[in-house]
C-alpha cells in the first residue's frame, strides 16, 4: 500500500560521505527518501565501503530530525540493475511514486599509470561511477515520467573534478566521471519539456572515505594535502555538496538542466 507524500527521493551511496549527507538534508526538508547502499566490501577495491549499520544509522539519524520526512535504508549494488530496478518499485509501492533520484555512490581506484591498473579495478571504476549512474537513471527515469504533468522530476549525478582535470593515477576514474557528465548532458536533451531535468554537481577533495583511500593511492600522510590544489586552500565538506544537490532537486530549480555545478573550492579553475 503507498502513503503519499510531498515528494519521494531516491539517493544511491547512502552509507558514508556525500550520499549520506544528502540524504541527511533531503529527509530534514521534509522528503520521503530510499537510501540505497552496497553496504559490503568490494574485492575489486583495497579499502572497506560503508556497512549496512552505517546505512541505518544514517537513515535514523535523519528521521530523528524536528520536522523530518520519512526514510527506508535499502541494500543493493548499483551495478546491479534489477535490484535499483526492484528498489525504484519499493519507492513507488510505499509513497506513490518517485520525484528525485541522486548518483551518489563511487568509488576509487588507482595508485599507478592506467596500462598497469589491475583489470578488476579499472572495470569497478567505470561500473560503479559511471554503471551506477546508468542503471539509476533507467530505473528512475521512467518512474518520475509517471507523475502526471506538470512534472517536477530530478535527475542528479555526482561527478568531480577529475572529469574536468587529468589527475594522475586515477586515469579509470576521470574518465568514468567524464562519462557521468556526458550522460546528464544527453538526458537533458533527451527529456525535453517532459518537466524532468537532469544535473549533476562536481565536487573537489572532500572529506570523505574516497579521499583517504586517494591519500594512501598518492602516498600522502593525510587528506589535508589535497587543499593546496583548491585556491580556497581547504578541503570541502559533505554537506556542503548536499547542499547544493539539495537545490538542484528542489521544484523551484524548473530552468536548469544539462549543468554540471562545481562545488570544488576552484579545484577545476
Amino acid at each position: 500500500m503507498s502513503v503519499s507524500v510531498h515528494r519521494v527521493a531516491v539517493v544511491t551511496g547512502a552509507a558514508r560521505g556525500i550520499g549520506a549527507a544528502t540524504v541527511h538534508r533531503l529527509i530534514g526538508n521534509g522528503y520521503a527518501v530510499l537510501a540505497i547502499d552496497i553496504a559490503a566490501d568490494d574485492p575489486a577495491l583495497p579499502y572497506s565501503l560503508g556497512t549496512r549499520a552505517e546505512l541505518e544509522a544514517v537513515v535514523s539519524a535523519a528521521c530523528a530530525q524536528p520536522d523530518a520526512g520519512t526514510g527506508i535504508a535499502v541494500v543493493a549494488d548499483v551495478r546491479d540493475e534489477n535490484a535499483i530496478a526492484s528498489a525504484i518499485e519499493q519507492a513507488e509501492q510505499t509513497w506513490g511514486g518517485v520525484d528525485v533520484a541522486i548518483a551518489a555512490a563511487g568509488a576509487i581506484a588507482g595508485g599507478v599509470p592506467q596500462w598497469e591498473m589491475p583489470i578488476p579495478a579499472e572495470r569497478a571504476m567505470i561500473e560503479v561511477n559511471l554503471g551506477g549512474t546508468l542503471a539509476l537513471a533507467r530505473a528512475s527515469i521512467p518512474a518520475m515520467l509517471k507523475r502526471p504533468t506538470p512534472r517536477s522530476g530530478r535527475f542528479l549525478a555526482v561527478s568531480s573534478a577529475g572529469a574536468q582535470r587529468g589527475l594522475p593515477m586515477i586515469a579509470a576514474y576521470c574518465a568514468a566521471k567524464a562519462g557521468v557528465e556526458g550522460l546528464v548532458r544527453a538526458l537533458a536533451v533527451e527529456l525535453g519539456d517532459t518537466g524532468i531535468t537532469a544535473n549533476a554537481v562536481s565536487p573537489g577533495s572532500t572529506n570523505t572515505p574516497i579521499l583517504r583511500e586517494s591519500a594512501r593511492l598518492y602516498d600522502l600522510a593525510d587528506t589535508s594535502e589535497f587543499a593546496n590544489q583548491q585556491p580556497m586552500q581547504r578541503l570541502i565538506e559533505p554537506d556542503e555538496v548536499a547542499h547544493v544537490l539539495t537545490i538542484l532537486a528542489s521544484q523551484a530549480n524548473s530552468a536548469m538542466t544539462g549543468a554540471v555545478v562545481p562545488v570544488d573550492a576552484g579545484m577545476a579553475l
